[in-house]
């Protein structure tokens, strides 16, 4: 009896692996498939729906301080180290892989107004109290819990309300009554600069220009200084006051101001009569700003207890984070990897999020890699589709913000109708100078 199977060779339909698995066919002359722009949207459909699933920013809670947490400072030549100061006159300095608080240091009584870590070699830092002190800290290569005292402190005649290191040197700048440039272990300063009698309650060094400061003064003025001249090079009147100012870190000529009439501006030091770019989506006054290490986002905190992360030439927020328990938050900072922002708020807590918010975390394979970048591909090709790019703007906010940012939008599209309106009536009373009394009466019939 015969019988009739059929036999094929393995070889033909394995892969030469341990494993074992199918051997992919492929036929290179197949023709294009007539389906392909469908699946394709349809994959970028699902791979942004799948990405606001896995949307979940929140990393770790920093707990330590005990009064809110005013400003944060990052060490620039180790991305794990960042410090942090509260009204309580505390600096804490602070390790992220472990999560743990590494030193705390009784720096002032009262408000810590700033923290500058020096740009050289990163072996100390400078901090600008409420009491009218300059303190200067040493930092160890290993650093425990042992740091007690300064290693310089000076009393200043007035209060200092910032400080910063100049790039890439020890020497640092405050701001108060007057602009005033530092050298380490020194009493007095280099030199001064007596800038009016506005306060100047900000300032920043440029990150790559070691002559150039920008500050802002409470006649809501802002200001670029050079250093080897006595008056500033530039100077804009804003509407509201400025609070913070952050340098972009790959175009040294621009800047952004976080201000309070709820939005943030752009400015090119060149060209300053008018903002390059404006920011919008807070519902209350911006309080702080930092630029992403890339020079491409930057992340900014609101008094509406939510920080926002904005692409730098965009005008609304690609992103919007907050929790329940949040409170005013009163300083941001993009960490030196660029992959994590912190905030510290008013309710004594120090929050790590993820700077990408649905971003896997931890070492990838190879395949998920590929999966990711092909993702992002699609994404990216299909966002100005409506369905896509209504899923991928979505957010759900506190009931606070929603109401805020509706009023807001009735507000401005008031204005805007009155606007036209007027624009209107003076390109109408401008014809009408031409016209004889009749069609003057028409148009004015026509207009009612």
């Amino acid at each position: 009896m015969k019988i009739k199977v059929i036999s094929r060779n393995p070889n033909t339909y394995q892969r030469e692996t341990v494993d074992q698995r199918n051997k992919i066919v492929r036929n290179f002359n197949t023709p294009a498939d007539p389906f392909r722009a469908q699946t394709e949207y349809t994959r970028a459909l699902n791979a942004t729906k799948l990405e606001r699933v896995f949307a979940k920013p929140f990393v770790a809670s920093l707990d330590g301080h005990v009064d809110g947490v005013q400003v944060l400072a990052k060490h620039p030549s180790r991305p794990s180290t960042i410090l942090s100061g509260s009204r309580d006159g505390q600096v804490k300095l602070w390790n992220l892989p472990s999560r743990s608080c590494i030193a705390t240091l009784d720096a002032h009584r009262g408000l810590v107004n700033d923290i500058s870590v020096d740009n050289s070699d990163g072996n100390s830092f400078v901090t600008v109290g409420q009491d009218s002190q300059l303190k200067y800290w040493k930092i160890p290569s290993t650093i425990d819990n042992n740091i007690t005292t300064p290693a310089h402190s000076i009393a200043l005649e007035g209060i200092a309300y910032g400080v910063s290191h100049l790039s890439y040197s020890s020497d640092f700048v405050t701001c108060g009554e007057d602009i005033s440039v530092w050298k380490a272990f020194r009493e007095t300063p280099l030199r001064s600069y007596n800038l009016g009698t506005d306060t100047i309650h900000t300032c920043r060094a440029n990150p790559v220009e070691e002559n150039v400061i920008v500050g802002a003064k409470s006649d809501r003025s802002i200001f670029v200084l050079d250093t080897r001249q006595d008056v500033p090079l530039k100077k804009v009147t804003m509407k509201l006051r400025p609070n913070k100012i952050s340098w972009n870190p790959i175009e040294a000529y621009s800047f952004t101001v976080a201000s309070e009439d709820y939005s943030l501006y752009t400015f090119d030091m060149r060209f300053m009569e008018h903002p390059i770019q404006s920011h919008q989506g807070f519902t209350s006054a911006v309080l702080d700003v930092d630029y992403s290490p890339t020079g491409q986002e930057f992340v900014a905190a609101g008094y509406d207890r939510s920080i926002r992360l904005f692409k730098s030439r965009e005008m609304t927020s690609r992103d919007i984070y907050y929790t329940k328990r949040m409170q005013s938050v009163l300083s941001v900072l993009w960490s030196a990897d660029s992959k994590f922002v912190m905030s510290g708020s008013n309710e004594m807590n120090i929050r790590v999020w993820k700077a990408n918010a649905a971003e896997k975390l931890g070492p990838l394979t190879k395949r998920e890699k590929q999966a990711f970048a092909y993702n992002s591909k699609l994404r990216e090709t299909y966002k100005n589709h409506p369905e896509v790019r209504r899923i991928a703007n979505h957010r759900n906010v506190p009931k606070h913000i929603f109401s805020a940012a509706r009023e807001h939008r009735v507000i401005r599209d008031a204005r805007t109708r009155r606007d036209l309106r007027r624009a209107k009536a003076a390109g109408l009373n401008e014809e009408e100078s031409y016209l004889p009394a009749t069609q003057k009466s028409m148009l004015g019939d026509a207009e009612s």
